[in-house]
């Protein structure tokens, strides 16, 4: 039997929850640009290549966010959706140093402090004596005291939320942007995560989505449902996790101590691609969302790796290496050739394309100010 014959029951903590901020900015690159530029108050503001060029929205404000602009998107469709946007260069120096700030603010309150990028962070406040002393333990009152210091000494909007671990932390700080306060309790877990989508869910991307689907999955109801036997048969050892978290069950511990040893991105595409300039610019696009985390962490990557999955779902890895290292797009682009030569990209169809970069080291100056010229690629 794939379902659980017996009645499903909430696992929540039912004493001494852990208290998990996860805060989480708002627009923030769009956000930066319109504080040091008043002029772009109430435009919409899209940050990222021009729209003329091969490239893409890495970020936008809410004004744009309304006509349909997103992240990713390549800058011509933003601006055939959104034709009175201001385009912007990202200025990485600056969205940096207001992070820096941000970070020192989530000091005043606790050491536990995970940043995941530019832009959020979990915090950890669950004995902390700031929070026992000053909230009454109350995390809810200190994340609100966060984002009311973060918005007066930054003028930054952001978001948070609060509960017992961090996808569900992670979920509640989405729930009323911009600059919203959302608590998820342990009673409240398990129904709210029922209407989920699956989608929804911490590590559950697009290719398990449609994996799930075809099993009849398509929320957090049609996930619990399934016994943790059947989840593992059907996903491995991340079935076990589905099946912990649908229950409100997630014991990753907030980790101030986090070093990423690579960072990656990919793309599965709803139908295979054979064209292989359409392929390209995929596979462009993904390249710019790498390089962009690359500038924000101020890094450099040795090892250059693309991956391309036909429609036949074999899977190849292509690398190269430099020691010089990989500082932008531009770099990155130009290893490229060599390593689509090794693939059949225009022979055969592929359903995913993906490019990630190891081997990480602070960027050196030569490195930033290299930086600077990968017009040609935004």
């Amino acid at each position: 039997m794939h379902a659980e014959t017996e009645q499903t029951r909430a696992h929540a903590p039912t004493s001494n929850p852990r208290k998990i901020i996860h805060v989480d900015m708002d627009a923030f690159y769009a956000s930066v640009e319109q504080r040091d530029n008043p002029e772009l108050l109430g435009k919409p503001v899209i940050v990222g290549g021009k729209p003329d060029g091969r490239g893409v929205v890495a970020a936008c404000s809410y004004e744009a966010r309304a006509f349909g602009v997103h992240s990713a998107m390549p800058s011509r469709e933003a601006a055939r959706k959104c034709p009175d946007a201001v385009f912007v260069r990202p200025r990485f120096d600056a969205y940096r140093a207001a992070s820096h700030q941000i970070q020192q603010i989530f000091k005043r309150y606790t050491e536990r402090v995970e940043p995941l990028s530019l832009d959020e962070a979990f915090l950890d406040v669950s004995d902390e004596v700031v929070a026992a002393r000053r909230f009454a333990g109350s995390a809810q009152l200190l994340a609100a005291e966060i984002l009311a210091a973060i918005s007066e000494e930054l003028s930054l909007g952001a978001s948070a939320g609060v509960s017992y671990n961090k996808f569900l932390a992670k979920l509640a700080s989405d729930r009323n942007k911009p600059k919203g306060l959302c608590v998820i309790r342990p009673g409240e877990a398990v129904e709210l995560l029922s209407e989920l989508p699956v989608r929804k869910f911490h590590g559950i991307g697009r290719a398990t989505e449609q994996r799930m689907q075809k099993l009849g999955i398509h929320s957090g109801a049609d996930l619990r449902r399934f016994s943790e036997h059947a989840l593992v048969k059907h996903f491995g050892k991340a079935g076990r996790y589905y099946y912990n978290l649908v229950r409100g069950i997630d014991n990753r511990q907030v980790n101030a101590s986090r070093e990423r040893k690579s960072i990656g991105a990919e793309r599965t595409f709803h139908r295979d691609i054979a064209d292989s300039s359409a392929a390209l610019e995929q596979l462009d696009s993904v390249l710019q969302k790498v390089a962009s985390k690359l500038d924000e962490k101020n890094l450099l990557a040795r090892t250059l790796t693309i991956k391309v999955r036909y429609a036949d779902f074999t899977t190849i890895t292509r690398s190269a290496t430099t020691s010089e290292g990989f500082c932008n797009a531009a770099d990155m682009h130009r290893a490229l050739p060599g390593l689509l030569a090794k693939t059949e990209l225009g022979e055969r169809a592929v359903r995913l394309l993906g490019v990630s970069v190891s081997g990480l080291a602070p960027a050196a100056q030569q490195c930033q100010r290299d930086a600077g010229f990968q017009l040609d690629l935004w």
